[in-house]
């Protein structure tokens, strides 16, 4: 069976570099999709507090019959579990969910701009968490490089991973320079450009109908989300690609046989927008964003 190659965090723990996303899927088909993604050779999975399916995941590794220590799990804190004893207390309630004692990668979904002091709390509850070998790594999603900064500043664990919007009409050069600089692994959410989908109106072309991407694609008997997700592996970041699907799921995962060449990678490059898809993570708090997590 083929395996997706590994990445090396900054703490020297291992990931590997194509998972599995369930963002938005339903907790029925959530351990239906996991099923078929390790079946089909993924050994990465991402899920979050907020998304209402991480006992499903817990229970798609279950049936899968793959030995838990062979599967890499990253989970999310969602912000209404900030602060350092609120943080703590998300970690056990995800470990019950998931029905796992360690968690592989654990980060905080969002910062919290008008709230950093509890964004900081909740980070050092994960140097806790990571002291205590309840989890192996630590590390945020969607922080702006003002955010990043500021938390790198306040802390003293450098995040492994910075899972951001990164598609090829999204590029975020400068969160990318940073990282790089810190030795913090870019995770690409809506590595396809899914979200791009759902643009109304002036915006761009949907990433999956690019006729530059196509035109690659087709250079190379590869779909156009095979390419992007080949882009991104090249460029050394992790990619999370989702679907419930399984032949979408074996598809996003064949992407081993293939490589681009530097003209293929620069005109992809080319593509930026700059435009973000997603929520402006300046805009996030708990007035407009709230969500309780129940306990397990």
């Amino acid at each position: 069976m083929m395996t997706a190659p590994t990445l090396t965090l900054n703490n020297g723990v291992e990931i590997p570099a194509i998972g599995l996303g369930v963002f938005q899927t339903p907790p029925e088909e959530t351990a239906q999709a996991v099923q078929a993604a390790l079946a089909a050779g993924y050994r990465h999975l991402d899920t979050a507090a907020s998304y209402a399916n991480e006992r499903d995941v817990g229970e798609g590794i279950r049936r899968s019959g793959i030995d838990r220590a062979d599967v890499f799990i990253e989970t999310k804190v969602w912000i209404n579990d900030y602060g350092y004893d609120k943080t703590l207390h998300a970690f056990d309630k995800s470990a019950a969910k998931l029905g796992v004692d360690q968690i592989d990668l654990f980060i905080l979904h969002q910062p919290l701009p008008d709230l950093f002091d509890r964004t900081i709390a909740a980070y050092t509850a994960l140097e806790r968490l990571l002291a205590d070998g309840k989890v192996r790594a630590i590390g945020v999603s969607n922080f702006l490089p003002e955010y990043l900064r500021s938390l790198l500043e306040q802390t003293k664990v450098v995040p492994a991973v910075n899972q951001i919007e990164l598609h090829p009409y999204f590029q975020q050069p400068e969160s990318r320079a940073l990282h790089a600089q810190h030795n913090i692994l870019t995770q690409a959410w809506s590595p396809i450009g899914g979200i791009t989908a759902y643009w109304e109106g002036g915006g761009p072309r949907r990433t999956f109908d690019d006729p530059t991407i196509l035109a690659i694609g087709a250079a190379h008997g590869k779909s156009a989300a095979q390419v992007m997700l080949r882009w991104h592996l090249q460029q050394g970041r992790s990619a999370i690609p989702k679907s419930v699907r399984p032949e979408r799921i074996r598809e996003n995962f064949d992407i081993f046989d293939f490589a681009l060449t530097d003209a293929e990678l620069s005109a992809i490059d080319a593509l930026d927008t700059g435009v973000r898809s997603g929520p402006e993570p300046a805009d996030v708090n708990l007035v407009n964003f709230s969500r309780e997590i129940p306990d397990a």
